[in-house]
């Protein structure tokens, strides 16, 4: 009988693993002690990201005297599954093995970092991928009268360049959407529709992620975080963290965690898009969902405003000249869209605003990101604005010339 159950047993698992890819690299979780009566504890994570990342010392240009400041390499996860999201999809991608979906459908930007990690994952572990991708349309139909000509819709202009380039690699289903659709409104209901269409023409079950991958099961990838955090001795070495948000998981995450450890630390979160009151209540909801009632956003993390600029994605000059000039004197590449205008905020405040700080030793939190640099945007800055600084491209064809550096 024992031997029945056994091959029984071993059967199953093989089965599961045949029907479902790599559900053999599901892990069971286990949370941090601190962590351990949360409430939607997932189950199961993946091993997708190159951890624990490391803190380094970062020689940012112009810091206010007596001021430290070190950066978290989470932009080091990993190549092309490089960045913050890393650390949620590994929970998101064990949920959907886990439910036996065979395909991910999930939302962004049209460089979204998050859709592209999420493309790559899927690919990995064997899933079909599907992204839907906000643009403006204007990029892509002509406009008479400002209103699109739809006839001349050619989805193929989307081109290449950035993060779609590795969409595209992958083999995704891109949807493009208009930029203004809201998740709850427009985003999730297409989802939804498009997961029917796919169960009723596959046969397979579709697990929806939401914009950054931000949801309860997403939310435990920088909950579990922050114990490398604690590893790394963070919570002794310095007085404030410092990072971007956008969707508000990764800074959820944090918070969460910085107040269950009573840990003394000021979480930071600069803003590069919505407002303050948006992510807070974001976050709040988020706290009672993980059933924690007995406190606030407000009350555990500061969200910075003032630096989004024109708008989520859209960068002025002032900002990709930041981000050149950052990366030809510390070494560190920032991307345009997140930790760009994060840096930007972070300097500024510190020069102009310090007692929002608690102290000088601050960690700044590098969330990824370096694929959208590819998109083309940084070429004019490069080309003329900072040409003295990246134009040191020499003539010296003739073996017998003198080196023509200055």
């Amino acid at each position: 009988m024992r031997l029945c159950r056994q091959t029984g047993r071993l059967f199953l698992r093989a089965m599961s693993s045949a029907t479902f890819p790599h559900s053999e690299a599901l892990v069971p979780y286990a949370p941090p002690a601190w962590a351990a009566k949360l409430r939607g504890v997932p189950k199961y994570r993946l091993q997708l990201g190159q951890l624990n990342t490391p803190i380094q010392r970062w020689r940012l240009p112009d810091l206010p005297e007596g001021v430290e400041v070190f950066i978290k390499r989470d932009d080091m996860t990993g190549s092309t599954l490089s960045g913050n999201k890393v650390r949620k999809l590994e929970f998101l991608m064990a949920d959907a093995i886990d439910r036996g979906c065979g395909a991910i459908i999930t939302c962004g930007g049209v460089q979204s970092n998050h859709c592209r990690a999420t493309a790559v994952a899927a690919r990995q572990l064997g899933l079909d991928i599907h992204l839907m991708l906000r643009s403006d349309v204007q990029d892509f139909l002509p406009i008479a009268n400002g209103v699109p000509d739809w006839s001349a819709k050619n989805p193929s202009e989307v081109g290449c360049e950035g993060n779609l380039l590795q969409d595209r690699l992958m083999g995704a289903n891109v949807y493009l959407v208009q930029r203004t659709e809201w998740y709850e409104e427009k985003l999730l209901p297409r989802m939804q529709r498009l997961a029917q269409r796919i169960k009723e023409t596959s046969g397979k079950e579709s697990y929806l992620i939401p914009v950054g991958g931000s949801n309860q099961v997403g939310l435990f990838g920088y909950i579990t975080a922050f114990q490398e955090l604690i590893e790394q001795g963070v919570l002794e070495r310095f007085d404030d963290l410092v990072l971007t948000v956008g969707s508000g998981g990764t800074t959820c995450g944090l918070c969460v965690a910085n107040y269950l450890t009573g840990s003394k630390i000021r979480i930071h979160a600069v803003a590069i898009c919505d407002d303050a009151a948006y992510f807070h209540r974001h976050i709040n909801a988020a706290l009672q969902e993980i059933g924690l009632t007995d406190v606030r956003s407000e009350d555990i993390v500061d969200i910075i405003e003032g630096y989004k600029g024109r708008g989520y994605a859209l960068s002025t000059k002032k900002e990709l000249e930041f981000v050149a000039n950052v990366a030809h004197t510390s070494g560190i590449i920032l991307d345009p869209v997140y930790t760009g205008k994060a840096t930007m905020g972070m300097l500024n405040e510190l020069r102009t605003n310090h007692s929002r700080f608690q102290g000088n030793r601050i960690l700044f939190l590098h969330t990824g990101g370096i694929f959208g640099l590819y998109d083309g945007r940084m070429n004019t800055v490069l080309k003329d604005g900072m040409r003295h600084v990246t134009d040191r491209v020499h003539d010296w064809w003739n073996f017998d010339d003198d080196p023509p550096f200055p």
